[in-house]
């Protein structure tokens, strides 16, 4: 699928500046079956979903996100939920756990539907991931909307650790040919290196964490502040760990000049938080 980043406003759909579009979808659950189940790397699996009701499926933007619920313990299929008064309502009230996760690919003339799942082995969703299988079964909700970003920056910043990985890889595949971009990617170690197609000419640095545990390290600011960035008006998109997350942001704004409205920095996880919202401002 190739994501128009360019796109004239439309219903459902609002815009936050001449060169960032922000559209949004309505709320959506939906029930989808394991089709295939593809490692990618020793921490990391691609789990393609398929299923009927991905007939409406939208996803524009590369850093969407749709919650994602899998079974409960001793159940192999979680509950849907209705949409009441705009809201998800669960059969006896009870509101399973979800996680947020970034829509890697999506075919709709195929209707299926890759999600690239970190296998860090301590949430409800990575522990279902770990043993996924042809045939299972989920429920996504959303996503709710999509940032669109102009194609016409002089160049494009990606920074973020491995859980934002599939939002930059997304990022640097729909690039166009001739845009340019600098990817600066914090990983457990070489073996989790992927390697990413694109159109754009695109400097990718790969950092090692080489053994210490992910969000105690300074990788990704140090690396960071150590860029010799291009000339020219760029847009940054910076993601991973809360702390770290801010401290980017901190020297991207201050230190670099890099106006607000061309910046997307989100906590995707928060070191010794559970289940913590990405929607938490990392100002």
């Amino acid at each position: 699928m190739t994501t128009q980043s360019s796109q004239p406003e439309r219903p459902g759909s609002r815009q936050s500046s001449d060169r960032v579009t922000r559209t949004t979808y309505p709320l959506r659950f939906r029930r989808l079956r394991v089709a295939r189940v593809t490692p990618l790397t020793p921490a990391m699996v691609r789990v393609t979903f398929t299923g009927d009701d991905l007939h409406d499926f939208q996803t524009l933007g590369f850093d969407d996100h749709l919650k994602v619920i899998v079974p409960p313990p001793g159940s192999d299929k979680p509950a849907l939920p209705e949409i009441v008064d705009g809201r998800p309502s669960f059969p006896g009230g009870a509101r399973p756990e979800m996680r947020d996760y970034t829509p890697r690919r999506f075919d709709p003339a195929t209707r299926e539907l890759d999600i690239d799942f970190v296998l860090h082995g301590d949430g409800p969703v990575a522990t279902w991931a770990a043993q996924a299988a042809p045939g299972q079964t989920i429920v996504t909700g959303g996503p709710r909307g999509s940032k669109l970003v102009a194609d016409d920056f002089d160049w494009y910043l990606l920074v973020g650790d491995e859980t934002c990985l599939p939002a930059i890889s997304r990022r640097l595949e729909e690039l166009p040919a001739g845009a340019r971009a600098v990817a600066v990617v914090e990983v457990a170690d070489a073996a989790e290196e992927q390697r990413v197609e694109t159109a754009a000419d695109v400097r990718l640095l790969w950092l090692h964490r080489d053994g210490r545990p992910a969000g105690t390290t300074t990788l990704l600011p140090d690396a960071v502040r150590a860029l010799d960035f291009p000339a020219g008006e760029f847009h940054a998109f910076v993601g991973g760990e809360a702390g770290t997350v801010r401290q980017v942001r901190r020297h991207l704004v201050e230190e670099r000049g890099l106006p607000k409205e061309h910046l997307n920095a989100s906590g995707y996880w928060k070191l010794g938080v559970r289940g913590h919202d990405h929607h938490e401002p990392v100002d």
